[in-house]
């Protein structure tokens, strides 16, 4: 018998993104140490052309 999901679900129940400090945003990577939304800590702010929430 396979264990798979038994194992594997406690997984779910932790918050892989937090509040980032500069956008306010539920997006910032825990782990990684960086905001999906805005790039925080780059001293540049994240922003691409194809992204329509800077303007």
């Amino acid at each position: 018998m396979t264990k798979g999901t038994t194992s594997m679900g406690g997984y779910t129940k932790k918050h892989v993104h937090v509040r980032c400090r500069r956008c306010g945003k539920n997006s910032f990577h825990a782990r990684h140490d960086k905001c999906a939304s805005c790039g925080y800590p780059d001293a540049r702010i994240r922003k691409y052309n194809w992204i329509k929430w800077y303007t």
